[in-house]
C-alpha cells in the first residue's frame, strides 16, 4: 500500500517559519518525482513546487518563490518544504503527491 503522510503543519504568525516533511512508503521513492500542493479555504488545489528523482531540479509557484524551498532526501524517502516569511494567504492543507498519488494533508495556519 502506497502512503505519502505530511507532517509539520501548524499554527503559525505572519513572516514565520514551517518545515514539513512527507514520509513515502509502498514506492519506489528514489524514481518519482515528487511535488507539494495545497488547498486553501475556498480555493482549489494549488500546485506549491516540484522536485526532480535525484533533487537536483526544483520548481515553485510565484506565489512561493524567494520563500520555500523543497528537497529530499532518498536515502530516507522523505520530501520536505521549508517555508519562510509565511504569509496569512499560505494557510491551507498541504499534501505531497508523486504522480497520481496524493496522501494526507497537513493543516498549515498563518494567523496573528
Amino acid at each position: 500500500e502506497v502512503q505519502l503522510q505530511a507532517s509539520g503543519g501548524g499554527l503559525v504568525q505572519p513572516g514565520g517559519s514551517l518545515r514539513l516533511s512527507c514520509a513515502a512508503s509502498g514506492l519506489t521513492f528514489s524514481t518519482y518525482p515528487m511535488r507539494w500542493v495545497r488547498q486553501s479555504p475556498g480555493k482549489r488545489i494549488e500546485w506549491v513546487s516540484g522536485i526532480s528523482t535525484r533533487g537536483d531540479s526544483t520548481t515553485y509557484a510565484d506565489s512561493v518563490k524567494g520563500r520555500f524551498t523543497i528537497s529530499r532526501d532518498n536515502a530516507k524517502n522523505v520530501l520536505y518544504l521549508q517555508m519562510n516569511n509565511l504569509r496569512p494567504e499560505d494557510t491551507g492543507v498541504y499534501y505531497c503527491a508523486a504522480g497520481a498519488l496524493r496522501g494526507q494533508g497537513t493543516q498549515v495556519t498563518v494567523s496573528s
